[in-house]
This record gives structure tokens, C-alpha cells and sequence, in this order.
């Protein structure tokens, strides 16, 4: 079985809080945390910083903090830092979510912008489940307010081999790691703030499912919590390895998680229980089918 990690590698998880008030900062502070997680393991391969990280998580906010977003023009403040720091440390960077601006329509999106080693950037994903919910008893929020779902699954050639993105609430829709693990990547990472409700009820279990699903490696990556914003995040950013079992997590507050990712876990857990070649489409359809 050929490996769809080429090697062992160092993830860094960025949990940090975002102002409320300056996205200068908040870009100061992704850049500062990911100076400090270099420094103490410089042999880092990817870094991610957390959902909306240059934003307040406000509908009433996402307009004033977006960004136009577009591998030709890197000049926009949050793609100008985010590649220069990609390019100083030679790593890929999972540039946690964003509010973006298409200049085309003036639809915002929620939108995970992701760059190689070159300071390139390679790809993004707009978040495609948006979080309209109403828990009797506990939160209530729409995105759909301002936002608009993102319109096709994400998955990304990088130098150690694909990785898919999701977002958050994406997290709890199976079909797009299942359509990442069926185009060979080795990880699913998904920038994403649960609440204080729904995360400890299901931030962990939903993990693990991905992970034990497709037998990959899952990343949730939270943003610290911040109890002067109106959207309290769970933090407890993680890793996930392939057969369920959490192998890094951070607390509530700001904090580096660092975890390594080994092929042979995917080779030897792939080998012994073979649900990757045992699946049955002659019953049941193929997600990953006829998507590019």
C-alpha cells in the first residue's frame, strides 16, 4: 500500500483570541503566535490559526473586517501577512477563516485561505454548511444572515500530499471528508469555534468520526475564549489520529498545540481493519464521484 503522507510531519495549532475592535491586531497576533511556535519547534511543517481570526464572530461585524480574496492580488493586509509568513518559515499555512468580499456579486463568504511554502497561495475553501441554528435553552445564530454557503467540496495537492478543509459547522457533515479520504488526503483540517453548548457535546465525538470514517487524520482549530466577545468559542483545538485517539489538545485559552503526523498510522490501521477497499458501491453511491 503506496502512503498518501510522504513523511512524518510537525503540525502547529494556533488558539488565540481575536479582537473586537482591530484587525491590525488580530494580525499582529497571527503572526506573533506563529513566530513563537517556529521558534519552539522550528522543524514545524504546517501551522493553523483559528476560524475567523481577523474578525469579531458577529454577523454584524463580517462586512467591515472582508477582504477580497484572489491568488493574483496577495496585497489585501490579511493575504500580505499570511504569505510573507508562509514564505519566511518555508511552511504551508492553513490560514484559519476569514470574512471575504467577492467583489463580483458583494456576497461574503466565510472563507479558509491556504498557501505552500512559497508564499503562494494554493486554494481556499468557502465554508459550505452555514450555521443557522436555534438550541431551546442554549444559543441561537444565523449566518445565512450575512453570509453565503460556499459551493464545492476542497481538497489540496501540498508538498507532503492532499489535505481536504472544512469549516466549523462543516465538521458535521460527513460527505466532505469522505470526498477528501476518497481523493487520498491524509488529513481533514477544519478551522472551527463550536460554543460552549454544542462543543462539549459534540466537538470531540465529531473528530473522531471523521477520522475513524476515512481513517485520516482529523484538525479542529479553534480560536481561545473570549468572554468580552458576544460568541463565546469552546477552544479545545485537537488532532485526531486514524484510528479515533486524540493525540494533542489544547484548554480554553490561548495556547500552541503541537502533534506529529505519521504515515505508518494511516498504513497500519489501513492494513488491519481494510474498510478502505471493502467499501460497496455496487449498494450505495460513491460521494466522491464525478467531483474534481
Amino acid at each position: 500500500m503506496s502512503s498518501i503522507l510522504s513523511q512524518k510531519i510537525k503540525v502547529a495549532l494556533i488558539q488565540f483570541k481575536s479582537s473586537n475592535v482591530n484587525k491590525l491586531i488580530n494580525l499582529q497576533n497571527v503572526e506573533k503566535f506563529i513566530d513563537k511556535a517556529m521558534i519552539q519547534q522550528p522543524d514545524t511543517k504546517i501551522n493553523c490559526p483559528p476560524r475567523m481570526f481577523n474578525s469579531p464572530y458577529s454577523i454584524y461585524k463580517f462586512k467591515d473586517y472582508a477582504e477580497p480574496i484572489s491568488s493574483t492580488d496577495l496585497t489585501t493586509p490579511t493575504l500580505s501577512i499570511l504569505s510573507k509568513i508562509s514564505l519566511k518559515y518555508k511552511i504551508i499555512l492553513v490560514g484559519g477563516s476569514i470574512p471575504e468580499l467577492d467583489p463580483t456579486t458583494s456576497k461574503l463568504y466565510n472563507t479558509s485561505i491556504i498557501f505552500n511554502e512559497m508564499g503562494q497561495l494554493i486554494g481556499k475553501h468557502r465554508k459550505a454548511h452555514l450555521f443557522d441554528i436555534d438550541i431551546p435553552n442554549g444559543i441561537t445564530f444565523k449566518e445565512s444572515t450575512t453570509l453565503s454557503p460556499g459551493s464545492k467540496a476542497t481538497t489540496l495537492k501540498t508538498t507532503y500530499g492532499n489535505i481536504g478543509i472544512g469549516i466549523c459547522y462543516d465538521l458535521r457533515f460527513p460527505e466532505l471528508a469522505m470526498i477528501s479520504a476518497r481523493k487520498n488526503a491524509f488529513v481533514m483540517i477544519y478551522p472551527g469555534a463550536f460554543n460552549t453548548v454544542t462543543g462539549p457535546m459534540h466537538w470531540h465525538l465529531l473528530a473522531k468520526s471523521r477520522s475513524i470514517d476515512n481513517q485520516i487524520y482529523t484538525i479542529l482549530c479553534s480560536p481561545a475564549r473570549n468572554l468580552e466577545s458576544d460568541y463565546h468559542a469552546y477552544g479545545h483545538s485537537l488532532v485526531v489520529n486514524p484510528k479515533g485517539e486524540i493525540i494533542a489538545e489544547a484548554g480554553e485559552g490561548e495556547e500552541i498545540v503541537f502533534a506529529t503526523l505519521d504515515p505508518m498510522e494511516i498504513e497500519n490501521f489501513r492494513k488491519a481493519i481494510p474498510i478502505t477497499t471493502q467499501r460497496r458501491f455496487d449498494i450505495y453511491d460513491d460521494v466522491s464521484a464525478n467531483i474534481e
